[in-house]
């Protein structure tokens, strides 16, 4: 992340999955290409979380705003993309697509203990049409990497952040 020692992010876009399971990677290729594509102020962290669960937690503390960018499981087409705002995550998080998923929700729920949660949070996430072993995305979701990238940026201007 982007922040000055001893100064964590007040903002977290933290993308989350697997590479190595085609489509479950999206979250992580999406911060990479923020990452690689715009510059924001020291308050906002971008980071890759990939399969790190609870790992994460130190992460957390601070933060005021968390954009977590996800394959989620919707029963939509696939290519779907959703915007799930903080009081759907734990239904969004029920039923488990992946490995990381249970990490994700088990994250929240430390964090929430200790009082590290972010008081906003908003799933960005797309309907995978794989995530059978393949370090490329599918055609399909390959294709929403920039409407995934688009809705991170408009949640951020939302919250009145922009690139630098």
């Amino acid at each position: 992340m982007d922040c000055q020692a001893g100064i964590g992010p007040k903002v977290l876009v933290l993308g989350i999955g697997n590479l190595v399971m085609s489509d479950d990677g999206v979250g992580v290729k999406v911060v990479h290409k923020i990452r690689q594509e715009y510059r924001f102020a020291e308050s906002v962290g971008i980071l890759d979380g990939g399969t790190l669960g609870l790992d994460l937690l130190p992460k957390l503390e601070g933060v005021e705003r968390l954009i977590v960018v996800d394959a989620v499981e919707t029963g939509q087409r696939a290519g779907t993309c959703v915007r799930l705002p903080g009081e759907e995550l734990p239904i969004a998080l029920q039923t488990k697509l992946s490995p990381h998923q249970m990490g994700l929700k088990d994250l929240l729920s430390v964090a929430e203990l200790m009082g590290h949660v972010p008081r906003e949070m908003v799933l960005i996430g797309v309907q995978p049409a794989s995530i059978e072993m393949d370090t490329e995305l599918t055609g399909t979701v390959q294709a929403k990497v920039d409407e995934l990238v688009r809705m991170v940026l408009d949640e951020l201007a939302a919250w009145d952040i922009r690139p630098i």
